[in-house]
Order: structure tokens, then sequence, then C-alpha cells
């Protein structure tokens, strides 16, 4: 694959109804945004939004892109393209596509850090999320502690940190239109094209720890296998609470 020295990045951020966490999203995404050292394109996807995510968004330097198709593989490949056609004297291999979720929080270092990997050869990268264990018990936070080892990414795909060449992004035909697992189709994608995926926990995103998404399964899923497998009462009561206002 093209090892181009990366010249612009091109953030995308997909909100369906996120207003309770997208002011935080933004700050932090701006933070990020101006410890880069190079030109940082953002497109806000404002996804069949019913809330005041539109508001929230308006507060910010950042387009807003609207679509309506509440399917957030389309609100990202939606996103990318309208980054993309902000850059066409770019070539795709110097672009940098940068994606996270409008419930999370980068490092930053975030942008930081996929340009050194980018710099060392990576086409791809698959970066690590935690839960803000501020959403979780104590003893729900001892376990996702003790089955993650720092330095050690365990190299899943995770929308909120993901990273990858525009020109192998391209190549890969893009993120498919899908409600959910449209970022583990890309790298998928990507590997069959022979793109060097990287897996890193050095700019690693803080993600909401709420059990019921926007997407059916996702990281909300995960977080509530998790918690199934916890007898602690109190854990089971916080996932039952969950599924009442789901």
């Amino acid at each position: 694959m093209t090892r181009a020295s990366i010249r612009a990045v091109a953030v995308v951020i997909p909100v369906h109804d996120e207003a309770a966490l997208l002011e935080r999203c933004l700050n932090a995404l701006g933070a990020a945004v101006a410890a880069a050292r190079v030109p940082c394109v953002v497109r806000i996807v404002l996804d069949a939004c019913t809330d005041e995510s539109a508001d929230i968004a308006a507060r910010h330097p950042f387009p807003v892109v609207p679509v309506d198709a509440n399917a957030v593989g389309a609100a990202r490949a939606n996103g990318v393209s309208a980054a993309l056609a902000a850059l066409p004297h770019v070539p795709p291999q110097r672009v940098w596509i940068a994606n996270t979720d409008a419930d999370s929080v980068v490092p930053v270092n975030w942008i930081a850090l996929q340009l050194e990997l980018a710099a060392a050869g990576a086409d791809v990268m698959v970066g690590t999320v935690r839960p803000d264990f501020d959403d979780l018990t104590e003893d729900h936070r001892r376990l996702w502690l003790d089955t993650h080892e720092p330095g050690k990414p365990n190299g899943h795909t995770h929308g909120a940190n993901l990273g990858v060449r525009a020109s192998t992004y391209l190549q890969a035909a893009g993120f498919d239109e899908l409600v959910e697992h449209e970022d583990v189709r890309l790298v998928e994608a990507c590997r069959a094209i022979g793109a060097t995926v990287v897996a890193s926990d050095a700019a690693e995103v803080v993600t909401s720890g709420r059990f019921t998404g926007r997407t059916p399964g996702g990281y909300a899923g995960y977080l509530r296998e998790q918690a199934l497998r916890l007898p602690h009462r109190a854990e089971r009561a916080l996932l039952d609470a969950e599924r009442s206002t789901a």
C-alpha cells in the first residue's frame, strides 16, 4: 500500500440524537484538532436527529452534514464523502480519515497519534476504547480493567476510534450503509486488499458506558453482555433500569 506522508485529515462524527453527550465530544475534538500539525476538515453528520443535537453542533466551528438515513454506516459514508470533497487538491494517499462517535471523548493526542502511525507505514489504525467508568458500577469497572491490559491493544474494531488512509478507504469501497458493524466490514475489506492494519491503545477514546446504544449491538451490546456475567445485584438493577427506559 501507499506510504505517502499525510497532508490533511478528514474527521467524521455521526450523530443520532446525542444531545446529552455531544457537547463534550465536540469540545474534546476541538482540542485534538488544535493540537494537530496538519489541516483538519471536520464534518458532523446529523442523522435523523429529533433532539437538540443540531443546536449543540451549531455552537462549534465544524460544518454539519444533514442526512435522514438512521443508519450509522450511511452517516459515516456521507460524512467521509463531504470531507473529501472539501480537499479536492490533496491526493487521497495523503489524506487520513479519522472516525469517532458522538457519545465519545477523544484524547488531545488522538489525531497526532494517527499521523505518527501513518508515517510509520499504517494504512488503518484500530484504536481502543474504554467505557466512561462513571456509567458503570465498581464491579463492572473492575471487570473491564481486569480484561484490558495497558500496552496490549486487543485489535477489536470500534468506529469511535478508527483511522484509515483515504486511498485505502476508497479502494476498499468505503463504509457500507449498515445500521451497525460498518466499521468491522471496512477493516475486513481493507485487510482483503493488503492494507497494513495497526492496533494501538496510545490514544484511547472514552465512550459512553450505557447499555442501550444507538445501534442494536455495538459497544453498548458488549457492555450488556459483560453485565450479564456479573452476579451482583447492583449491576443487574442498572441493566434492568436501562431496559425499562429503552
